[in-house]
């Protein structure tokens, strides 16, 4: 696993604690964090991909915003994902799901960091069928 840069403390407990691995990589001066085997919920046509998020230059004090999914998720039901596009990362074509928060809930520094960031995530995946049942 590439870590080539260092992630804040509580971030990189909270990653090795969950089991994930997980890599820190910078392309074309962006900085990304890749966790692997990370789990989807049942609906989906893959049980485990691997994510990334960009993480700005001043995070945690910045926000992390949307995800990005390798290989590409679909639904087994057939229907479409809203608000999806591809994304040229690391030598893969990743699947961009552009989703974000809203005033109501807005980025908390000092509050906000990589996990609770992955539980809006594991939300977004399960509000696509809470949304297009």
């Amino acid at each position: 696993m590439r870590h080539i840069f260092p992630l804040p403390e509580q971030d990189e407990e909270y990653l090795n604690a969950r089991g994930y691995p997980w890599e820190t990589v910078i392309e074309n001066s962006v900085m990304r964090l890749v966790i692997h085997d990370f789990p989807v919920p049942s609906g989906y046509n893959y049980e485990k991909v691997s994510l990334n998020l960009r993480i700005g230059n001043n995070y945690p004090d910045e926000q992390i915003d949307m995800v990005y999914f390798y290989p590409h998720l679909a639904r087994q039901d057939g229907k479409p994902i809203g608000a999806i596009s591809s994304d040229c990362f690391d030598g893969k074509d990743w699947q961009r799901w552009s989703r974000h928060r809203t005033p109501a809930n807005p980025w908390r520094p000092g509050i906000d960091c990589i996990a609770t960031h992955l539980y809006l995530v594991e939300d977004w995946l399960a509000r696509e069928f809470r949304r297009r049942p």
